[in-house]
């Protein structure tokens, strides 16, 4: 990976703003842009094909989302024109009690992608929406508002996904967990892959390696075409969160993994990239990128029951050290001065933190934080992209929970296709420090194919690693239930993603109880 100093990494907003003439190619600037249409639209096909979502729950509202394209895989076939969308809001699913409506513009500029705000809604309570725009009429979506943030809550069920490479299975996961009766869903990140097709593959995609506007677009409209998770975006909100392959694999901050790619054409990639996410994404305003930059952090509420705070250890970190890869823990990994949230977020967090008073305090992030050794016999070896590469960093992290006694954290982890539960220690140097968090990480739902029950390192990495408690290597996502004294995490997993119809296998289920951090097997 090619290297760069701090200095230069902390520099790379002035960088960007230097380089006029790659700015200025951004494909999305000087769109010429014709008056609004009211009415007179004619779409060559149905404008809702990528379906509806919401997200950003609160207690007085959400953020519902559709995007209009009639060609969803070829740019999105609309003209360069505004367009006149409406949208209705209900109490009831077959949308007779409406409660809001109004009419909002889709634009090309963001892709005639539409993210409507609701505020001043009843908190607590499911609600309905669609849209309309010239004649057509998007299907319907059930979305929710959170409890209060005084109120105390009996229960929270939910469910957290990541790493949804297309070519490589089917989204059966997402089929089983739309039957589950959840108030939310959390995705970690990789959302989309960035290769171009790579044979052999279950379904193909389309197009090279996506760096344009254009490709991003037609890459994220590809996947939002799969039934089942458009199906599951309709079902509840969804509050999400990045990792690399929505921009490039591995990325630090503006730093690619492969050597010679110049910073500029690399920040101006990952400006498409970043507009494609929000134009695909039900995410509020204040998500709304500016070039090369977009703040995805953030923190949801569930009245005094749960809090999620929602990272992003992509767009702000140092280099990976040591070359990246699996190393033993030396050189940079100690660097002081690395990090991998950044300074201004790791503060926002640990305000956060104090601040919180809820039952549970979650937070939502996308790389392994628990220190896992998966050399073979006597070699260590560490991931240098995850926490562990990045040792003073997550010191800072555990040691504020343990000495701040933060309210039962609870981490939530994508990023390596595996399932995980680890106990976090306050200091791993130390195998009889006190315990101070739980991770769940995840699994994919289909990136990696079929996979198997145990990983030809599981029993080592196991007898090496003693905080892990668990280790599973199919596919499929967590399913949460959060009650105030409890919390309960089942591992659901599919045998097969290569064909459809595998039916839904709870593998395991760990519970967490309140004030004694840890998990336990259920």
């Amino acid at each position: 990976m090619r290297r760069r100093t701090y200095a230069e990494i902390d520099a790379n907003r002035r960088t960007f703003l230097k380089a006029g003439a790659a700015v200025a190619a951004l494909p999305w600037l000087g769109t010429r842009v014709e008056g609004i249409v009211e009415g007179a639209v004619k779409f060559p096909d149905d404008p809702f094909q990528l379906g509806v979502a919401s997200g950003d729950p609160r207690s007085d509202g959400f953020v519902i989302w559709t995007r209009l394209a009639p060609r969803p895989l070829e740019g999105g076939g609309m003209p360069a024109k505004n367009v006149r969308v409406q949208w209705q809001v209900a109490s009831d699913e077959a949308m007779t009690q409406i409660v809001r409506r109004g009419t909002t513009v889709a634009t090309p500029q963001l892709g005639h992608s539409v993210h409507v705000t609701l505020n001043g809604l009843k908190p607590d309570r499911w609600y309905w929406y669609r849209f309309k725009s010239g004649g057509a009429e998007s299907p319907i979506g059930r979305t929710r508002t959170t409890p209060q943030s005084w109120k105390h809550v009996d229960r929270l069920r939910f469910a957290f996904a990541s790493c949804q490479h297309y070519e490589h299975g089917l989204f059966t996961a997402y089929e089983h967990m739309a039957r589950e009766d959840l108030d939310l869903v959390v995705h970690l990140g990789d959302y989309i892959y960035e290769y171009e097709s790579r044979m052999p593959a279950i379904r193909k995609h389309l197009g090279p390696e996506i760096t344009t506007l254009e490709h991003y677009r037609n890459r994220l409209a590809q996947y939002r075409t799969d039934p089942h998770l458009q199906a599951m975006h309709g079902r509840c909100p969804w509050i999400v969160t990045w990792d690399d392959h929505e921009f490039d694999n591995n990325c630090a901050n503006d730093i690619s993994e492969e050597p010679g790619v110049k910073r500029a054409d690399f920040l101006v990639r990952r400006a498409n990239s970043y507009q494609a996410y929000y134009e695909h994404m039900p995410l509020r305003s204040s998500s709304l990128p500016q070039g090369p930059h977009m703040q995805l952090y953030r923190h949801v509420g569930y009245g005094r029951l749960a809090d999620f705070d929602v990272l992003d250890t992509r767009q702000y970190r140092t280099d990976q050290p040591n070359g990246d890869g699996k190393k033993p823990r030396t050189g940079k990994v100690f660097d002081s001065r690395a990090t991998l949230l950044g300074n201004r977020q790791e503060n926002w967090l640990k305000r956060r933190l104090l601040q919180s008073r809820s039952d549970w305090n979650i937070l939502a992030q996308q790389v392994m934080v628990a220190r896992v050794d998966r050399g073979l016999g006597k070699e260590q070896l560490y991931s240098m992209d995850q926490w562990s590469g990045y040792e003073a960093s997550r010191q800072r992290l555990l040691s504020f929970l343990h000495e701040r006694r933060v309210t039962n954290p609870v981490v939530l982890t994508g990023d390596i296709h595996t399932n995980y539960v680890n106990d976090l220690l306050s200091d791993f140097d130390k195998p009889d420090s006190p315990v101070v968090a739980t991770e769940f990480v995840g699994t994919s739902i289909s990136s990696g194919g079929d996979g198997s029950q145990k990983a030809d390192y599981t029993d080592s990495m196991l007898a090496k690693n003693p905080w892990v408690k668990f280790h599973n290597a199919e596919r499929g996502y967590v399913s949460c239930t959060v009650t105030p004294t409890e919390w309960r995490s089942d591992f659901q997993v599919v045998e097969r993603v290569t064909r459809p119809g595998a039916p839904l296998i709870t593998r395991k289920s760990f519970v967490v109880e309140n004030g004694r951090p840890g998990a336990q097997s259920a």
